[in-house]
């Protein structure tokens, strides 16, 4: 098989300047998210450096960036813990989804887009980036922290809603027909009910499965790798989010295996996971930005407000204090892979509205991070602020 010179060429110039950038995050004391997005911000279309050769490669590393970090995230928890947390913050996804798809819905309606548009607009407006956050609550050592329950609750409760929301849009976006939205809806639904069963009764015995015979580290990261991604792409396929099914398979190990399993994971998750923010970043072209920036600050501004609210109660909840209230707060505030596949789904019908998602993607991918740096990065010690061990 022969490999492209400019593809090779384009991959190492990529790995080596993520390297530099991440070392220069580290040097501050940083996350290196908001560096990533900004590389592939001059890296895609219109930047100083565009890479045409690699973008199928970063497209496809990029989705696997996002379930190994979701998969990861679900090996610090069990199903039974996780389980109890979602139905403590249902209200909490109440709170999140009027609070943050409101802002979308009006913007929508004010620009005169049609019923399609505004629910679009207001479906990027309400998700947050599991990416993104799930990158940032480990980068920061938040794992521990007593809001972060709330904070995983709110994204997995996001991510099931995704799964009645996009056959809506899907249909609308191609003019289809309310009937045909309203099956779709009740497959993605039923899909998820009998995943998460399955995960709750019987995931335990994943584990056994996977840690059959003693494998090797090569083969344990084979065999977890390969389950995951079929559960992935049998989520995706009936429009439930691939990243929940990365997540509930992280649930299902407990014990040893997850531990084995987090051990091997490690270096290809920190991989991937930079190339889904610079491909992030590559979606956007600089060029189309500056025209529709004054809509997409106000938007963000309205919505980062929106996200904090939203954070603060959710982790109330939990029992957390007024600092781990406002650090799920802040953490809650990224925009990324979601609301870019939104209006993937309804671009065909509503071109102008691409330029506007994409700064306001942007504006939120870089300033979640570094919003959520800046609140304290762990409580001090026992007390209302820190998890219990």
């Amino acid at each position: 098989m022969e490999l492209s010179a400019a593809l090779l060429l384009e991959l190492g110039v990529i790995l080596t300047a993520l390297s530099l950038l991440g070392a220069l995050a580290r040097r501050f004391a940083l996350s290196p998210i908001p560096l990533y997005l900004l590389a592939g911000l001059a890296l895609g279309e219109g930047g100083i450096a565009p890479v045409p050769a690699s973008g199928t490669f970063v497209e496809a590393g990029a989705g696997i960036g996002v379930v190994l970090l979701l998969l990861t995230l679900g090996l610090e928890f069990t199903v039974a813990e996780f389980t109890v947390s979602l139905r403590r913050h249902l209200p909490s996804a109440w709170v999140d989804l009027v609070l943050n798809a409101t802002p979308g819905a009006v913007m929508g309606w004010l620009l005169g887009l049609d019923a399609g548009g505004v629910l679009a607009l207001a479906g990027v407006t309400y998700i947050s980036s599991s990416g993104i956050i799930a990158r940032l609550l480990v980068d920061l050592r938040r794992l521990g922290n007593r809001e972060t329950p709330a904070v995983l609750s709110v994204l997995v409760l996001e991510d099931f809603a995704m799964a009645a929301y996009l056959p809506l849009l899907a249909v609308l976006a191609a003019g289809g027909t309310w009937r045909q939205a309203l099956l779709g809806l009740l497959v993605a639904l039923a899909a998820v009910l009998v995943a998460f069963t399955v995960s709750y009764w019987w995931g335990h015995h994943l584990g056994r499965l996977l840690l059959h015979r003693e494998p090797d580290p090569e083969q344990l990261l084979l065999r977890v790798l390969g389950v995951t991604l079929i559960v992935a792409a049998l989520a995706e396929s009936v429009h439930v989010s691939a990243a929940v099914g990365a997540f509930l398979v992280g649930l299902s190990l407990t014990g040893e295996a997850a531990d084995r399993a987090r051990a091997v994971l490690g270096p290809l998750r920190d991989l991937f996971a930079a190339v889904f923010f610079l491909a992030v970043g590559l979606t956007v072209s600089p060029g189309a930005l500056i025209p529709v920036l004054p809509a997409a600050l106000l938007l963000a501004l309205v919505t980062a407000g929106t996200k904090l609210a939203s954070g603060w109660y959710a982790a109330r909840r939990e029992g957390a204090g007024r600092r781990g209230r406002l650090r799920a707060g802040t953490a809650l505030i990224a925009r990324g892979e979601f609301s870019i596949v939104i209006i993937g789904l309804a671009g065909v019908r509503h071109d102008r509205l691409g330029a506007l998602v994409a700064a306001y993607v942007l504006l939120l991918a870089v300033a979640g991070p570094l919003l959520t740096r800046f609140t304290a990065t762990r409580a001090p010690g026992p007390g209302p602020e820190a998890a219990p061990s």
